[in-house]
C-alpha cells in the first residue's frame, strides 16, 4: 500500500460522512451579550437554518447520483448530461463494458455501456441507454475551494443507496496514489481534495458537494492506519477535484477518449524492484515507448530508475507522484543503474500521458 502523511496508507473505498463543529462555552449565569448558547431560541434557530440548508442541497443533488452495478461490485456515479452520460471512477467500472444503473429516486435498473475509461486518473464515463428522467448535476469550480468549507458526500456506501453524510474540506492539493490491484488501476491523483468525510466501499464515483449544491469533487480514496491493523483512519478521505473530472469527462463525451491528459509522461513501463534487504530500491524498466521521452534520452529496457530530478524513486508510485507535479515539455534528470551496475544520469524531455 502507498504510505502517505502521518503513516497512513491510502486504499480504495467509497463513502463519506464525518461531522466537525466548534463552539464557545459560556459559564453558567454569565451574560451572553446576545450570543446564542445551547438551549436558547437563537441556537435552535441556527440549527434549523443549517438543517434547511442541508435539505435544500440534498433535494437538489441527490437525484443526480446513481448506483453503478457490475458483475464484480458496485459504486456510484454522477449524471453528467441529459444524454445519459455518467461520470464515475475507473476502478468502479474495472474491466466491465456493460453495467446497470439505479437512480437514487428508485425505479427499475437501467442498462448502460462504457464510453471510455482513463485509469491513470481513475475516471471513466458510461452512458445509460434510457436517459429519460435523468437529472444532470452542476459541476462547480474546485479551484475556489477553501479549507474548512462545509461539504456533503452523496453516494451508495456499502450498497446503501442514496446515502448522504457531511464533513469539511480538510486540505487541498494533496498527491495520493492508489494501490494497484485487479480492481484498481493504481492511479496517482494530483491536487486531490482531502475531506473529513469518511470514504467507504461503494461511495467511489459519487459526489462531494458544496452548500450551493455544486459538485466540487468525486470521492475516490479512503485512508487506513497500519497501527490499527489496516482499519479505516477516521476523517481522512480524498476526492478528485471537479475541474479535473469535468475536463476529462468532457473530452470523453466529445471525442470518445481523452485527447489531452495535461499530464507528463516518461514513456516507460516499469515495476518496483526490491533490494537485498527486501525494501524497494527503484523502478525496473520493463519496456520503453518508441519515440518517447525515455527512449530519446537513452533509457533502455533493463535499466533501473533510482531518481528523477534528484528525488528518489524507490517505487512506481514514487515515480508517478513526481511526474504528476511536472508538465509535458519539462526537462528532467533521470538517474539510472545500467544492467552492468554502472550509474548514469540522462536528460529527458517529458511527453504527454496518453489517454
Amino acid at each position: 500500500m502507498r504510505l502517505i502523511a502521518a503513516g497512513l496508507a491510502v486504499v480504495l473505498a467509497a463513502g463519506c460522512g464525518a461531522s466537525t463543529g466548534t463552539g464557545t462555552a459560556t459559564p453558567s449565569g454569565s451574560p451572553t451579550s446576545g450570543t446564542a448558547t445551547g438551549g436558547t431560541p437563537q441556537a435552535a434557530e441556527g440549527t434549523r437554518e443549517m438543517e434547511a440548508g442541508y435539505e435544500r442541497v440534498i433535494t437538489q443533488v441527490l437525484p443526480s447520483i446513481v448506483q453503478i452495478t457490475t458483475k464484480v461490485g458496485l459504486g456510484s456515479g454522477i449524471v453528467y448530461d441529459a444524454a445519459g452520460h455518467v461520470v464515475t471512477n475507473a476502478h468502479v467500472v474495472g474491466q466491465a463494458t456493460e453495467m446497470e444503473v439505479s437512480l437514487a429516486t428508485g425505479g427499475t435498473p437501467r442498462k448502460a455501456k462504457l464510453v471510455s475509461s482513463f485509469p491513470a486518473g481513475d475516471l471513466a464515463v458510461i452512458k445509460v441507454e434510457d436517459p429519460n428522467g435523468l437529472r444532470p448535476a452542476t459541476f462547480g469550480d474546485s479551484s475556489k475551494l477553501r479549507v474548512g468549507q462545509l461539504v456533503l458526500a452523496m453516494g451508495n456506501p456499502l450498497g446503501l443507496s442514496g446515502s448522504v453524510t457531511e464533513g469539511i474540506v480538510s486540505a487541498l492539493g494533496r498527491t495520493v496514489s492508489e494501490p494497484q490491484s485487479p480492481g484498481s488501476p493504481g492511479a496517482t491523483i494530483a491536487g486531490a481534495i482531502q475531506t473529513s468525510a469518511a470514504i467507504n466501499p461503494g461511495n467511489s464515483g459519487g459526489a462531494l458537494v458544496d452548500m450551493s449544491g455544486q459538485v466540487i469533487g468525486i470521492p475516490t480514496l479512503g485512508a487506513t492506519d497500519p497501527e490499527l491493523g489496516g482499519g479505516a483512519a477516521p476523517g481522512i478521505g480524498f476526492a478528485i477535484p471537479s475541474n479535473t473530472a469535468a475536463d476529462i469527462a468532457g473530452q470523453i463525451v466529445k471525442s470518445g477518449k481523452v485527447t489531452n491528459s495535461h499530464r507528463a509522461a516518461l514513456g516507460i513501463r516499469g515495476r518496483t524492484v526490491l533490494g537485498e534487504n527486501g525494501r524497494p530500491v527503484g523502478v525496473a524498466v520493463a519496456g520503453v515507448e518508441p519515440g518517447g521521452a525515455a527512449a530519446k534520452a537513452g533509457v533502455e529496457t533493463g535499466d533501473v530508475i533510482v531518481s528523477l530530478n534528484g528525488k528518489p524513486t524507490p517505487t512506481m508510485s514514487d515515480l508517478s507522484e513526481i511526474l504528476t507535479m511536472l508538465k509535458p515539455g519539462d526537462q528532467v534528470k533521470v538517474e539510472v543503474i545500467r544492467p552492468d551496475g554502472t550509474t548514469e544520469t540522462v536528460t529527458a524531455t517529458l511527453g504527454e500521458l496518453k489517454g
